[in-house]
């Protein structure tokens, strides 16, 4: 059932029928909305990418909140981690199909920020 507006003889405006559980855009937000994670998505489009490296590429995140990132987006199946070298300890992160599934919105919301110029 669609949810819709009335305003009242003073203006004043009445929601029906509201939707009382997160929209489609809330959820999408709670998986790629978060600080770093549409960064760290955009970053592994190209292929896998190791840890510290990725990192660098991110700038002003620390470890700890890149990890913390990553641990989330893998728990949602939209990267994989790949331990390729045990001596030293070395691992790549990749995106999944599913991840790969939202770097359109994500190129998209770059074009629309730069052409906007937001800062």
């Amino acid at each position: 059932m669609e949810s819709r507006v009335e305003t009242d003889h003073y203006g004043r405006k009445k929601v029906f029928n509201a939707c009382m559980e997160p929209c489609a855009i809330e959820r999408g937000m709670r998986i790629i909305g978060g600080k770093w994670t549409g960064s760290i998505i955009y970053h592994l489009k190209d292929g896998p990418v190791r840890f510290n490296d990725l990192a660098r590429m991110l700038g002003g995140a620390s470890k700890k909140m890149i990890d913390q990132r990553l641990k989330d987006l893998e728990s949602r199946e939209m990267v994989v981690r790949k331990v390729i070298n045990d001596r030293p300890f070395a691992v790549t992160y990749e995106l999944t199909e599913f991840g790969r599934s939202a770097l359109k919105i994500l190129d998209d919301l770059r074009i629309w920020s730069e052409k906007h110029d937001l800062a």
